[in-house]
Formats: C-alpha cells, structure tokens, sequence
C-alpha cells in the first residue's frame, strides 16, 4: 500500500486556509433568520479549491467525474439548505474538545472526530439494529476487546471518554493493517476482515478506486463533507456570529 504524504496536504490547507477555523469556534446568530443566506453552490466547487478536500491529508481526486460526483452530493446532504438545523455546529462545540485530545495522544489524526458526527450527530444513546451503541457506534465484542465493559449493568460505549480511547486504539491497530487513513475510515465502517477481502479480490489498495458497498463507498466523502461544514459552515450556509451565542443554544 502506497503510503500518502500528510505533511504537504496539512501545508497546502494552512497556507490556502489562513487560519485553522474549528467548528466549536463558531456560532449562529440566533436573533436573525436563515432566509436571507446566500444558497452555496456546490456544484460550482472552485478549480483552485479542489485539491483542498482532504481527509487526514489524503486528498480527493476530484479530478475523476464519479469521485466528484459523490463529493458534491455528499456536500449538499450537510449543507444548511438540507439540513436545516445547527445541531452540528453545537455538539461539535460541546463534544471536541474532548475527543480532540484524546486522538491525539494516541496520534490519530484530528479529521477521525467526525466519524460520530457521521455515525451519530453525536447523539448519546443510538444504537442500530445490528447492536452499535454510542457515539463512536462500537459493536458489543469491539468494544470489549478495546477495554470497554459492555454487560447489563453497565454500557462504557456511552461514556465519552472511554469510548474515544477505544476508539483512537481501535483506529491505531487499523492503520498498522491497512497504513492509508482512508482506508482505516472504511475498514471502521464495513469492518477489518471485510475491506481485506475487497482489496484482495480486486487487487486495489485506494480507496477511491475501490468498489465497496454503498454506505462504505461515500463514507469517506461523508467524512470530508461534515469537515467542511463545520470548519467552514458560511461556505455551506450556516449563518456566523457571535461565538458566544453557540454555547446558549439547545438543540431539540
């Protein structure tokens, strides 16, 4: 597996970018209506933006009709126009600086905190139909393999912290299998034995080129998408104003 530089990615974002514009550091004006924001066009993604959609410095071809294709679509599934709400924008506020450190201390890369956003909004208390509970989704046996205790009177996968640990060393082991973040992102979501019998199959180790099944095929882009959208929520058109006002607002 061919393994990607994350060093220039990260100089291209700061130098294009200016400033690290983290969704926690942003609010909405909430005396005001959205009617009045201007529609983002995400068809209209700018050439020289293009090489800018990352996920943990990997960048999207976009350069592929089909991989920009899913980006955009992925983009306007998170958009404001879509969704409607700022319940993003407040859990990411509530929620990362929790998970961020704890990434970071076992180093995973900082765009792995959106994968509960992705999974969950970061709600507590989901749990699918399969048996994946908490923010980060953890199966029953994961989670316990990762330390955390999952039995009738206690369910460690909904305390935050614990669960994040598991998770960055659950996401730590992944990528000593598969050394491509992209790939450790689809390995979380269709599972390690699964994506090693696709890359074997078909003989391709980018994810991007890869046939996977739905959900995993646009989990990446889903990634990359709720990034953009929290780090860049007036892009999307979410409405920013005073940063003090995110921490009063409550989300049905």
């Amino acid at each position: 597996m061919v393994k990607k530089s994350v060093v220039t990615c990260g100089l291209m974002l700061m130098v294009c970018l200016g400033i690290k514009m983290l969704g926690y550091s942003y609010s909405v004006d909430f005396g005001e209506t959205h009617e009045n924001v201007t529609k983002v066009e995400v068809n209209n993604v700018a050439k020289e933006e293009e090489h800018l959609f990352n996920f943990a410095g990997e960048i999207v071809p976009l350069g592929d009709d089909n991989i920009q294709q899913k980006m955009k679509k992925a983009l306007r599934a998170n958009s404001f126009s879509k969704r409607q709400s700022l319940k993003l924008h407040y859990r990411a506020h509530q929620f990362f600086p929790i998970i961020e450190p704890i990434l970071a201390e076992y180093g995973i890369p900082e765009d792995f905190k959106y994968i509960p956003l992705v999974e969950t909004e970061l709600r507590h208390g989901l749990t699918s139909r399969k048996g994946a509970s908490g923010i980060w989704q953890f199966m029953p046996q994961t989670a316990r393999l990762y330390g955390l205790k999952v039995n009738e009177d206690v369910d460690q996968r909904h305390n935050v912290r614990l669960a994040t640990v598991a998770a960055a060393k659950y996401l730590r082991d992944l990528y000593s299998i598969f050394n491509s973040w992209t790939l450790v992102a689809a390995a979380y979501n269709v599972g390690e034995g699964s994506l090693k019998k696709s890359i074997f199959s078909q003989k391709e180790d980018n994810y991007f080129r890869l046939k996977l099944n739905r959900e995993t095929g646009v989990y990446v882009y889903s990634l990359v998408s709720m990034k953009e959208v929290i780090e860049n929520p007036a892009r999307y058109g979410y409405k920013i104003s005073e940063p003090r006002k995110l921490m009063a607002y409550q989300p049905n």
